[in-house]
């Protein structure tokens, strides 16, 4: 059985301890005001040479004049008022900041956590003989499922109209200065009771199937027959049918509804195919970390190679289905559609393709080889390549629409890394050590115990 070191443990909680500093730091540090808002942005003005506003305080400045001559009004005053409520966007986005940070860390290692539930649900659905000695692993890390959602769900209550934009107030009420017709005319399904009900019932559901088929698998270790391997599958198989139609509606409500503007009939898949990425790539790293120290005897350099092998497949389809919501998109040139990574091309250059060198690129020249799979520090180097990359794939989903072109990464985004990194190193440890690490009654425990080739 695995013991949670002291070592380990303190350095979890020194994480969240250090994350949360940062994180309050960062909510202080974005608390400015409109006069704070109009310094900086004199201050980025004159340090531009006087065009440190660019395209939205020029179109605001052409529309304010325009305004102006309709009105009678100055135009002194035109540029007084469209200044402030540029000011006043700026000065939103600055308080996003803390919020979406906090979001984009939250989400990403939930969507470890639910990708892992997903690959084991499927190795049980296959009844798959090479992968039963990592069970144990993948039921650790599937704890953070339930905490880790919640958490996402909590940190959506609470930010509210900063990360989602529809739930600002009048945004479906005609005549209200803040009516959006599209977003109206989603409001059957984009409401807050909708957003937090169906949250709940993806949690739910996701929990329930965890909290079974990690009790069948415990009790198959003291059974003598296999009745509950037999459950197991059959309640493996119902749970990817929920799982596929949940991870979508889930994918649309928790991260395309930042942009209600924008869909994409993609989206699903493609956030499926980044959490699947993720969540395989975390079994790797820990297996391997386990191995080294001392634990996990019976895994052997072709479990380690079959998990590299997945981690390389599965960045290819990422990439697959990256390029075919790009290329469509981009190729039909519809405004309402394009204007989505136009956004990111122009205001998220470097996050944008660096997140497509991390994702495709690099496990596409490291992980290429059959040889290069086999050597542990390799596919360690490769998978915190492919989660970096993945981070910054949900902070390029989120951020473009709630901060604008006011990123970078700081202390909110490094303090929130941090606080989730802490926690989830905590929790997966912790459930770790409550269970011996291999599954010794399951059926293929036998075939997977001498998997080589």
């Amino acid at each position: 059985m695995y013991t949670f070191s002291n070592r380990l443990k303190i350095g979890a909680i020194v994480l969240m301890v250090l994350g949360a500093l940062m994180v309050g730091y960062g909510f202080i540090d974005s608390h400015k005001s409109l006069d704070d808002v109009k310094v900086m942005l004199a201050e980025e003005a004159s340090a531009h040479g006087g065009h440190g506003e660019v395209a939205h305080a020029e179109l605001a400045h052409d529309n304010g004049h325009a305004k102006a001559a309709e009105h009678g009004t100055t135009h002194g005053e035109a540029d007084a008022h469209h200044g402030d409520e540029h000011a006043e966007h700026v000065m939103h986005q600055i308080h996003n900041r803390p919020y979406s940070a906090l979001y984009v860390a939250a989400f990403f290692f939930f969507m470890i956590a639910l990708g892992v539930l997903a690959f084991y649900a499927i190795q049980y659905a296959a009844q798959a003989g090479w992968s039963p000695v990592l069970f144990r692993v993948m039921e650790a890390i599937t704890y953070y499922v339930l905490p880790g959602g919640l958490i996402v769900l909590a940190i959506a209550f609470f930010a509210d109209s900063h990360l989602f934009i529809w739930l600002k107030e009048g945004m479906t009420v005609e005549g209200h200065e803040n009516y959006d017709a599209l977003v109206a005319g989603k409001s059957g399904w984009l409401n807050k009771t909708g957003f937090f009900i169906r949250g709940l019932i993806f949690l739910g559901g996701w929990s329930l199937y965890r909290y079974f088929s990690r009790k069948f698998s415990k009790a198959q270790d003291q059974a003598d027959d296999n009745r509950n391997f037999k459950k197991n599958f059959r309640i493996s198989a119902a749970f990817l049918v929920f799982y596929i139609y949940t991870e979508s509606m889930m994918s649309w409500d928790w991260i395309m509804s930042v942009d209600p503007h924008w869909f994409s009939t993609l989206f699903g898949w493609y956030v499926f195919a980044s959490m699947f990425v993720s969540g395989i790539t975390t079994i790797a790293l820990i297996t391997i970390y386990l191995k080294s120290k001392g634990y996990l005897e019976f895994v052997n350099d072709s479990h380690i190679h079959d998990l590299a092998k997945f981690m390389f497949g599965i960045s290819i389809f990422w990439t697959y289905l990256w390029f075919s919501q790009f290329m469509l998109i981009w190729y039909a040139n519809i405004p309402e559609e394009v204007t989505y990574f136009v956004t990111r091309i122009e205001d998220y250059k470097l996050p944008f393709f660096g997140m497509l060198a991390m994702n495709f690129i690099f496990p596409l020249l490291v992980l290429m080889n059959s040889d290069y799979k086999r050597i542990p520090w390799f596919v360690v180097m490769g998978g915190i390549v492919i989660l970096v990359g993945h981070y910054i794939d949900v902070f390029n989903m989120i951020m473009p629409a709630t901060v604008g072109d006011r990123w970078y990464i700081g202390i909110p985004e490094i303090g929130s890394v941090l606080l989730f990194l802490g926690l989830f190193i905590f929790l997966v440890f912790w459930a770790l050590s409550k269970e011996p690490l291999l599954a010794k009654r399951n059926p293929f425990i036998k075939e997977s115990e001498h998997f080589h080739y």
